[in-house]
């Protein structure tokens, strides 16, 4: 049977373009972000519990937790859209792009969102769906659209929001909130600020042209860097307190010491020295420091 070159070639077309936009899809929801944020709720879960989380907890939270993350980050390109394409760092952004419509982008994420509170709702409780809806909302409508653009503590008050997944994690499993979620949130938020802050250093000009008014632009680079200081004292205060409550063990204070001490290292240098390429560098060790300590805390849990 003899074969179509015009049929073969539309379908291949057809097959890259399909591939092309899932991929944009796929971006718009901040996947590395989003899969900090599942490392952090995956722990919560299991800190929940001296055993292993039920499979289909773990499935349906993370599935769902992921779902709305990814519609706040959608939501929060839409109404940042003018602004990512004025900054480097954000402009090959599918919105930002043209790549992709507001239209199409607004559906995406009410898909998304919708999705996911009703795995959420119905098959976790409904305490994490709630839970889950308020972070969303916080993120993409308060800090977007209010604090980003009215204050330079904008990271700090917002940054609540980015802290909630080990939170979401805990009640998904207890289906209460408890004291020793709220320190997993602790922890997060204080890291907040120093990791935002490091990376507002190194594109404060970027953050100028557009008028967003992040610490570095309102109140200069020097007294950013000594608040980023101060909060990684801070956090490396915080991060002791899974042992001080005896929530944590010897490995995880080890191991929460030794990355504390390389955060302030990092601090320190960032003070005495003016340099972009260093505070991307502290940015990048903030991701490293974070993820490290929640697997350390993880496997002194279950030794």
């Amino acid at each position: 049977m003899g074969c179509d070159p015009l049929h073969d070639l539309t379908h291949h077309s057809s097959q890259a373009m399909l591939m092309s936009n899932a991929r944009l899809y796929w971006h718009m929801g901040k996947p590395r972000v989003v899969a900090l944020m599942l490392l952090t709720a995956i722990i919560g879960m299991c800190m929940a519990t001296p055993h292993l989380p039920s499979w289909h907890i773990l499935l349906l939270a993370n599935c769902g937790i992921a779902l709305c993350a990814a519609a706040a980050a959608t939501l929060n390109q839409i109404l940042d859209q003018h602004i990512d394409r004025q900054m480097k760092r954000t402009q090959w952004r599918p919105l930002a792009s043209n790549q992709l419509s507001a239209r199409q982008a607004l559906v995406w994420a009410a898909l998304l969102s919708i999705s996911g509170t009703f795995i959420l709702w119905f098959g976790v409780n409904p305490l994490t769906a709630i839970l889950t809806l308020c972070a969303l909302i916080g993120y993409a409508f308060i800090y977007t659209v209010l604090l980003k653009h009215i204050t330079a503590q904008n990271i700090v008050i917002g940054g609540i929001t980015g802290a909630a997944p080990p939170l979401l994690g805990w009640t998904a499993v207890t289906g209460t909130i408890e004291a020793e979620a709220l320190l997993l949130v602790l922890i997060i938020f204080v890291w907040t600020p120093p990791h935002f802050w490091s990376l507002a250093l190194a594109r404060r000009t970027e953050y100028a042209q557009v008028n967003i008014p992040m610490l570095p632009v309102s109140h200069g680079v020097r007294y950013t860097k000594w608040h980023i200081l101060f909060y990684t004292a801070l956090l490396f205060v915080a991060s002791l307190l899974p042992f001080i409550v005896q929530m944590s063990g010897v490995f995880y204070l080890l191991g929460a010491f030794v990355l504390g001490i390389g955060f302030l290292v990092w601090a320190i240098a960032l003070l005495l020295k003016d340099s972009e390429a260093l505070a991307m560098l502290t940015f990048r060790y903030s991701i490293i420091y974070l993820a490290a300590l929640f697997i350390i805390m993880l496997v002194d849990h279950y030794l």
